[in-house]
Formats: structure tokens, sequence, C-alpha cells
């Protein structure tokens, strides 16, 4: 009787300590989140790709009770919080894209309440949205889960993660949430900058005209018929940041 549960015990912690890697990737991680993806299915989910990686790989005995085993389970939810912040700057670049068109067009008033990032902007919510069936459309899903199942052989439980050089290329890499914004929103921003130039030089040459009923609903449409012009090279930039992002992560594993 004891040998069997000692069995079990050491079945459990051969899957525990994958599970700790994958459940904080799948509770930090943008894109599996998400309320829709509630915490029974993560926990599932969870557990199915431990056991598959169990029969992969070799796990050290590690006892978790001893300080080695602390030190160990930290270092192993560090490297799923790593990996899971590397999607959250990619998601959050389509936010701050989001805000700065909507500022504008004039927009920024009109917010949504959004599960993940709270109070944002309707255009970040719709810009979310594109992400999320960009990142399907592109079996992002599988891609993800293919570097997160390829960690455990570059980095096998039990080895040292953290380093300066990986701070140094986490801090790199959270300049793509402002430079995938900008060439997001470059097109309507722009745009309604040299409109808002003209507007000034209207106001100018005519003091007695109100601008303001002539200029915030100028900017709305002039705003929403670029925005709808350039969707088609929004796609390819928002399907560029995704490309970045799992480049970014396999350099960090490949690190």
């Amino acid at each position: 009787m004891n040998l069997a549960l000692i069995d079990i015990l050491e079945k459990f912690l051969v899957i525990v300590w994958p599970m700790l890697r994958l459940s904080a990737f799948l509770a930090f991680t943008s894109i599996f989140s998400i309320r829709a993806v509630n915490l029974r299915i993560r926990m599932c989910l969870g557990f199915a790709l431990a056991f598959f990686v169990s029969q992969q790989i070799d796990i050290p005995r590690i006892d978790p009770l001893t300080a080695e085993g602390l030190l160990e389970i930290f270092r192993q939810i560090l490297i799923g919080l790593t990996m899971g912040l590397v999607f959250q700057v990619a998601s959050a670049t389509l936010v701050v894209a989001g805000q700065a068109v909507s500022g504008s067009m004039g927009l920024s008033m009109a917010n949504m309440i959004d599960p993940n990032m709270g109070s944002v902007p309707v255009l970040s919510s719709l810009f979310n949205i594109m992400g999320t069936l960009i990142f399907l459309g592109i079996g992002g899903h599988l891609i993800v889960f293919g570097l997160v199942l390829e960690s455990f052989k570059l980095l096998p439980i039990g080895q040292e993660f953290f380093s300066q050089d990986m701070l140094g290329k986490m801090i790199n890499w959270s300049a793509m949430m402002f430079l995938g914004a900008l060439l997001i929103g470059l097109p309507v921003m722009m745009t309604l900058l040299f409109i808002n130039i003209g507007l000034g030089f209207v106001a100018r040459a005519a003091p007695s005209l109100n601008i303001f009923t002539v200029g915030f609903p100028a900017l709305i449409l002039v705003g929403f018929v670029i925005l709808i012009f350039s969707m088609g090279n929004n796609v390819s930039r928002i399907q560029w940041v995704w490309a970045q992002a799992f480049l970014v992560l396999r350099s960090f594993l490949g690190s």
C-alpha cells in the first residue's frame, strides 16, 4: 500500500513541474487568458499538455518541500510568466494603436469595458478582435503550443533561466508596443493631421465660421474612411506583430 502511494506521488511530481510552467503561461498570456477560456478549460488544457510533456522529456527528481524545490517552483512560474508577457506586449500594441487613432478622430470618450484591458476606446476593442482573429487565422495557437512544448527541451527543468541579457531583450521587446501602434495608426493619424492644419487655415481666413461644428464631424468621417481603406494594410501589420512575437519568444528560449 505504501509502495503504491509512493509511486502515485512520484508520478504526480513528474506532472507538477511542467504544469507549473504551462499554467503560468496560460494564466498570463493575452490570448488564452480571456474570459471565454475559463479556469476549467485552462486547467484541463494545462494538465493535458503537462501529461504529454512528461512522457516526452526526462524530468529530474526534485523534492518541492526543500529549498531547491521552492526555488525551482518560482523558476518555472517565472518562465511561464515571461513567455506570457511576450504576448501581452503584442496585445498591448493593438490597444495603444486604438487609443492613438481614437484620440486623433475625437473618439477618446467612446469607451468600452474590455474584460482583459479594462476601459478602452472602441477602436482598441476593434483592433483587439482583429488581432485575435488574425492570430487564430495564421495558426498562432499551434505555433505557441509548439514553442511552449519546445521550451522544455531548450530550457530543461532545473536549468537557470533569468539573466541580464534576458532582461535587456525584454526591455527591447517592450518597445514594440509603441512601434507597432505607430505603424497601425500612422495612415489615419497623418491624414487627420493634415486636415487639422487645413481647418486651422480656414479658421484663420474666416473667423466667423464655427470651426468646431465643421471640424469634429469631418475628422470622424474622414477617419473612418481612411480606416476602412487602410484595413488591408493593418491586417498585414498586425500579422507582422504576431510574427515578431513568435520570433522573440523563440530567441528567449534559445538564449
